[in-house]
């Protein structure tokens, strides 16, 4: 809305949304967290006794912090309106979740997230072509076949985020690590348009969450803080042109996450048991397996998921 009103000031406008963005995200956090519904403690989960009774949900905060510093501080269109109103509606689906005296079955969330996904596969459709890049070459795909894979691909970001969120400052980091390689990629590439900056306003409302939530955590963001990173990761990735790039950008958060999706949809589906001696989420493995702290759990995730960007952003330029 403002560099509509302030075309010539755009930069200025812009390091105000951000420094706004992280500024109100921290304050809201800090006056608002008592608000929050509490963690009851995960039962089956690492040290998931120690989260009672911290404040849960914080992702409806910093969600909306983000929302609208993006309407007020991007150069908006009605496709990006549409994209903070998914981003929006995932948040309330994993807020509702969160809030819920019995936890809502995974068939319902499962259904609620092919929803969205569905939704933003087609609004990318209406304003975007079917063709993907890759290591500098194009293919365009028929536009069903593009739908359905993009589905597949929100779907799939917003289950491994979700599945992600399990020790303190891991998903947040593990998402801004993602988000920052696919920013540095749109500049390379001079792909995005439009959605670049608003990467920039949701890495730093993570970081304001991240000041609370870095060990030990004094709140936790719930459903609605991962379900949410999920679907705008994929979107990010989708507005790159190189949707496939998904797989090195996210890594860490596909396989901390998606090893265990897996490895039940195996058992469910077809009586297939795998990796009968790896605990899941991966999170969980190192910190009861090998006996990781908390702190590095997230650093050594972190660490390699910096590697392969590293990778990645090289691969690209060569």
């Amino acid at each position: 809305m403002f560099p509509y009103f302030f075309s010539d000031n755009r930069p200025i406008i812009a390091f105000i949304g951000i420094m706004a963005a992280f500024g109100i995200t921290c304050i809201m956090l800090s006056k608002c967290s008592n608000y929050l519904p509490k963690d009851l403690g995960r039962e089956f989960a690492v040290d998931g006794k120690k989260s009672a009774g911290k404040p849960r949900g914080a992702g409806l905060i910093f969600i909306l912090v983000f929302t609208v510093s993006a309407l007020l501080f991007s150069d908006l269109s009605m496709e990006l309106c549409i994209y903070f109103m998914l981003v929006v509606i995932e948040m309330l689906t994993g807020f509702f979740d969160d809030t819920a005296e019995k936890p809502w079955g995974e068939l319902k969330k499962g259904l609620l997230d092919l929803a969205v996904a569905i939704a933003v596969s087609v609004t990318y459709l209406q304003h975007n072509s079917s063709v993907i890049e890759f290591a500098g070459k194009s293919v365009t795909l028929h536009p069903v076949v593009f739908a359905l894979c993009a589905t597949v691909l929100v779907w799939v970001s917003i289950n491994v985020t979700n599945c992600s969120d399990g020790v303190d400052g891991l998903s947040g980091t593990l998402t801004i690590i993602t988000l920052a390689t696919i920013y540095l990629l749109n500049q390379m590439k001079k792909t995005g348009g439009d959605f670049s900056f608003p990467i920039l306003l949701f890495i730093v409302c993570l970081l304001g969450y991240l000041w609370y939530n870095a060990t030990p955590s004094r709140l936790l963001m719930g459903d609605a803080g991962s379900r949410a990173m999920g679907v705008f990761i994929s979107i990010a990735i989708l507005k790159s042109g190189s949707p496939l790039l998904y797989i090195p950008v996210a890594f860490v958060l596909i396989m901390d996450g998606g090893l265990g999706l897996l490895k039940v949809s195996l058992i469910r589906a077809f009586k297939i048991h795998i990796l009968k001696n790896t605990l899941t989420p991966l999170h969980d493995h190192v910190r009861k397996k090998l006996g990781w702290s908390n702190t590095q759990t997230v650093f050594r995730f972190a660490i390699v998921q910096v590697v392969v960007s590293v990778a990645t952003v090289y691969m690209l330029i060569l």
